[in-house]
């Protein structure tokens, strides 16, 4: 399969890799038609494993490349590293403050971001969109690295094991989206609709993600760490507390059960097969 994939050029290899995140959401989000509820503690388990893969990937997957390359280009490693990992963080916050958007379980009234008259759906929709920006973004700059020769971290092998790690975590995420929407009243048809558009970000940043580091490859370190900033922003941010969210008394050790199944996961696929 490595072998199929590097016969394309690094933009066309984010497309596939993040179609194919993006198909793995839609999967996800297909459960929907055979559930009517998910179980708040088997979901702070799910959303405990998108944090722990999101945490390996930003280091193995994103951080520890941007260093090796950062040294090759002369430039000061954990400087920039360090710049492009808040300016990543930064990015989100700005994100997160701006565009409108409201979170499962609380009233419309809470939305955060930009007040606005939109439908509860479509704010709900975007609350998780935010966190798929990151995870098409990351994929993205990943398969471009490879395509600079700079470094030894980054490898065809690496970007395909961040984009297999990144499905993985998005399948739970897009029934995460689409059960509790069916919940709320939804019919289980505009459930898994707008559970599947949650992840159409994905392609989008990561073409976007390929194709400004091939055209400007000084800035490869950055937009790695750039992205792993971002990631960890929507961990510690978003996942975490909504997974540590108690369920009729303490169950919070089943989120950091899932954060560590997560996080073994995603370091097992990097270091196999990158």
């Amino acid at each position: 399969m490595i072998q199929w994939i590097g016969q394309f050029n690094p933009i066309q290899q984010a497309l596939m890799a993040t179609m194919f995140t993006w198909g793995v959401t839609a999967l996800g989000a297909s459960l929907v038609f055979f559930f009517k509820t998910i179980n708040k503690i088997v979901l702070n388990g799910m959303l405990g494993f998108a944090a722990g893969v999101m945490i390996a990937a930003s280091f193995w997957s994103l951080l520890a490349p941007a260093i090796d390359m950062a040294e090759e280009l002369g430039q000061i490693p954990f400087a920039t590293v360090a710049i492009g990992f808040l300016i990543g963080g930064a990015f989100l916050y700005a994100v997160d403050k701006v565009l409108p958007h409201l979170h499962l379980g609380l009233s419309t009234a809470d939305a955060e971001g930009i007040k606005t008259n939109w439908q509860r759906s479509v704010l709900l929709v975007l609350a998780i969109t935010l966190h798929n920006i990151p995870e098409g973004l990351a994929v993205g700059v990943a398969f471009g690295a490879v395509a600079s020769g700079l470094g030894t971290s980054a490898t065809l092998a690496g970007a395909v094991a961040l984009a297999i790690g990144i499905g993985l975590q998005n399948f739970p995420e897009g029934a995460a989206v689409s059960i509790p929407l069916r919940r709320e009243g939804f019919s289980r048809r505009k459930a898994f609709l707008y559970g599947q558009a949650s992840g159409i970000v994905e392609p989008i940043a990561g073409v976007i993600g390929a194709y400004t580091v091939v055209k400007m490859q000084h800035l490869l370190p950055y937009a790695l760490a750039f992205a792993a900033g971002a990631m960890i922003y929507v961990v510690v941010e978003e996942l975490i507390p909504e997974a540590q969210r108690e369920v009729g008394g303490s169950k919070t050790d089943i989120a950091t059960i899932g954060c560590m199944i997560g996080f073994t996961v995603m370091m097992v696929l990097d270091v196999a097969l990158g």
